[in-house]
């Protein structure tokens, strides 16, 4: 047998390797174990709604309609961003979105597409 770690949701010993990721059949969590960001505690590590590792030039989705401040409209759910900056400060995310411009996102109502 291998030595694959536990689900950390339930703790659940039935976990398998899926490219990168480990995922847990009980609970259907996903998880990356990143053993360079493990030794590296300086860098930040930025993650979305469903707790996946994001990258610079990634792309994601919006999750939630979104207002946007200075103007009537609204980001909807199901808006696509691509070739996202993460950046230090509140809002994680720097990107431009067709039909808004530059914009910033915080990571947490966005996930990978």
């Amino acid at each position: 047998m291998s030595n694959l770690p536990n689900c950390p949701k339930c703790n659940s010993e039935y976990t398998y390797e899926d490219g990168s990721l480990f995922v847990c059949p009980e609970c259907a969590h996903e998880w990356a174990l990143d053993l360079e960001t493990e030794n590296n505690e300086d860098q930040k590590v930025f993650k979305d709604a469903n707790g996946n590792v994001l990258t610079d030039g990634d792309s994601v989705t919006v999750i939630k309609d979104l207002k946007v401040k200075g103007s009537s409209s609204v980001l909807k759910v199901g808006t696509k961003v691509k070739n996202i900056r993460l950046v230090d400060g509140d809002h994680d995310i720097d990107c431009k979105i067709e039909g808004f411009g530059a914009m910033k996102l915080k990571s947490e109502f966005v996930k990978k597409a």
